[in-house]
């Protein structure tokens, strides 16, 4: 079963606090290459970062779009609900129709992830996927996600790096807020000085062909990888 509730998007000024995505991005991230290369794939190195599995959790997923990782968080975790929050009115259809597939409590919500429309401590885990490049104000939303979590509640934290959203494809096909994007290593000391406890144990940068700027066309025509290249992406589990 599924709802939603619309409750307004704080945008200000059209980039002040949210940069729409393209046309082509909207396309792709509907796509199976996204749910099944990127999406499931993300979710199933998180899954191996868990300090301990949750029993029947409250989740929430933040720029939750279309609602495609709904089914894969409900296989993932056997959770009692979810609540997906995104900003942009014209996916909440689909994401209210992914949710009612699922067989817990799936709510969606038109908001903003800087001002979190929930109550403190209300969400055992939030899952947060290749959306936090999207949101202009880093430390207030990491301090949003920090506010809504229980004691002990875990962050599920998977985003491409500035290495990536910088490189020409990505700034062709895409948009986003580029003044803002941070490294791998920038991304985990906003983590930890928003407090919550991060182990070096529970990150992962791995380095998937799509997040190469070559699209992992050296690789493919029998060169070698840098045996040090700079993070495109960041995996990681935090505690609150």
């Amino acid at each position: 079963m599924s709802s939603v509730d619309r409750i307004p998007a704080r945008t200000g000024t059209p980039r002040s606090y949210w940069v729409k995505e393209s046309a082509f991005g909207i396309w792709f991230l509907n796509t199976y290459t996204w749910r099944q290369r990127v999406l499931r794939i993300a979710l199933n190195d998180l899954a191996r970062l868990l300090p301990s599995r949750p029993v029947r959790p409250a989740i929430l997923d933040i720029g939750c779009g279309r609602g495609n990782s709904f089914a894969l968080l409900q296989t993932q975790f056997q959770p009692q609900r979810i609540a997906g929050i995104e900003i942009d009115p014209a996916l909440l259809a689909d994401a209210v129709r992914a949710g009612s597939q699922c067989s817990c409590r799936v709510d969606v919500t038109l908001g903003n992830a800087e001002q979190l429309p929930y109550p403190d401590a209300s969400f055992d885990v939030l899952f947060c996927h290749q959306s936090f490049h999207h949101i202009v104000k880093h430390r207030e939303a990491m301090q949003e996600f920090y506010r809504v979590l229980k004691p002990g509640g875990l962050l599920l934290f998977a985003e491409s790096c500035k290495r990536f959203i910088h490189s020409l494809p990505i700034r062709l096909l895409f948009r986003h807020p580029m003044q803002v994007q941070k490294t791998a290593d920038e991304y985990i000391a906003l983590i930890r000085d928003s407090g919550f406890k991060l182990d070096d144990s529970a990150i992962s940068k791995p380095y998937l062909w799509w997040s190469r700027p070559d699209a992992g066309a050296l690789e493919w025509f029998g060169f070698s990888l840098p045996k040090q290249p700079e993070p495109t992406l960041v995996n990681l589990v935090a505690v609150k």
